[in-house]
């Protein structure tokens, strides 16, 4: 069973991919470019691959999306660019993420070099994560010209996209090709350094900016469940399903709380992985669903059962776990071996004396200094797409800051 947990989902085949891109209306305002959060421009790239020029639809999407191989793998598109396409009214939306990775992996098959880089301008920047955040920035950044060093507490670089999504959805191998790209263009990686208050002062004295993108590591609990044995946080269960390429010891059946991407992760990830029975409880109804319809789909059609609805009201340390319905008068108790919280994530600042009430939305800054950050820090979605549109936009507000010296 480990080898469908390692197996991607095989993509588009070149015949495929040219009738994906005929069936584009070829919109003159295209809506779909509009709702692409990282500007990535999809109607530009789909046209050029209409027309067989594959080389120019290469060249759109990195230099829009410095993480395209990745968001062609993870972006939730049915939320965005494929939720406007303009064919929703007559059939269905063009398959853009599908074509979006027909297009990297030819990039990557042809070891095509897109990125450049312009004349070094003095300036050094500093970024504190090296997830899709703290990635984009250094490769957006390290494109204008400035020097980049990024600090990651691990030894290999990535953060999230390493080790909490899934093989089958995100190999590491693309995780790599991505990486590369953005240290080629001169990003300098100093692995295995976590960042203290201490240090973070060093690098605000030595460098013109720094860039907070730690994400949201920790995983949330509820107080029914501390100290409880047969509990883990999806995002740890994750990490170590991934770092051990699948080879971990798992029970017969196992309780999935919670109804985002990462709990569709978990549940799928169990399947995969031989768990016969999965059960996941959702505190929100099939309607108001967090995770994307595909994620949801998946997880449905590997024998994932999905109770919507439910609140975890009692645990013991046995493994019995009572739900109660919000709304309906229902309660379900449930004896389980493993029971998997994918209830949300939060931020850790704490090591860097930091405080989540310094962070200015409107700009991307902290305070009057010149830290800035990116990613799940700020207030947009929690995802990679939104994490590349951050990373565009704090370039743009240190430049301003540079420009402006304040």
């Amino acid at each position: 069973m480990i080898e469908d947990y390692l197996k991607e989902e095989v993509g588009l085949t070149p015949k495929d991919a040219m009738e994906e891109a005929s069936r584009c209306l070829l919109c003159l305002d295209a809506p779909c470019s509009q709702d692409c959060p990282a500007g990535t421009d999809p109607a530009k790239f789909i046209r050029s691959l209409r027309f067989k020029n594959v080389i120019g639809a290469c060249e759109t999407v990195r230099e829009n999306n410095i993480l395209a191989g990745i968001c062609a793998r993870v972006c939730p598109t049915e939320k965005y660019c494929e939720k406007a396409c303009s064919r929703c009214g007559i059939d269905k939306p063009i398959h853009i993420a599908k074509l979006q990775r027909f297009i990297t992996d030819y990039e990557a098959c042809t070891k095509m070099n897109i990125l450049s880089k312009m004349e070094p301008n003095g300036k050094k920047i500093a970024i504190i994560g090296s997830g899709p955040a703290g990635l984009a920035c250094a490769g957006y950044l390290a494109k204008m010209g400035f020097f980049v060093t990024v600090y990651e507490k691990y030894s290999k670089a990535g953060g999230y996209l390493r080790v909490g999504i899934p093989e089958y959805r995100l190999p590491n191998k693309v995780v790599d090709e991505e990486i590369k790209k953005i240290s080629d263009l001169g990003v300098n990686f100093i692995f295995n350094t976590a960042i203290d208050s201490n240090k973070l002062e060093e690098l605000k004295k030595e460098n013109d900016a720094v860039i907070i993108a730690t994400g949201f590591p920790k995983g949330k609990t509820l107080d029914i469940f501390n100290d409880n044995k047969k509990v883990k946080i999806a995002v740890d269960f994750l990490k170590e399903v991934k770092e051990k390429k699948g080879k971990i010891k798992l029970p017969e059946s196992a309780v999935v709380i919670g109804g985002g991407d990462v709990a569709m992760d978990a549940s799928l990830t169990l399947k995969k992985l031989g768990v016969k029975t999965v059960t996941d409880f959702a505190y929100e109804e099939f309607e108001y669903f967090k995770a994307s319809k595909d994620e949801l789909l998946k997880a449905r059609e590997a024998g994932v059962t999905i109770l919507d609805g439910y609140i975890p009201v009692k645990a013991t340390k046995s493994g019995v776990c009572t739900f109660t319905h919000r709304i309906i008068d229902s309660k379900v108790q449930i004896k389980t071996p493993l029971i998997i919280l994918a209830i949300g994530q939060t931020y850790d600042l704490d090591n860097l004396g930091l405080s989540i009430e310094d962070f200015n939305s409107s700009d991307y800054r902290i305070k009057n200094t010149n830290l800035f950050f990116a990613g799940d820090l700020a207030p947009l979605d929690k995802n990679v797409v939104y994490a590349v549109r951050s990373a565009k936009e704090v370039t743009n507000r240190i430049i301003d800051f540079l420009k402006e010296g304040k």
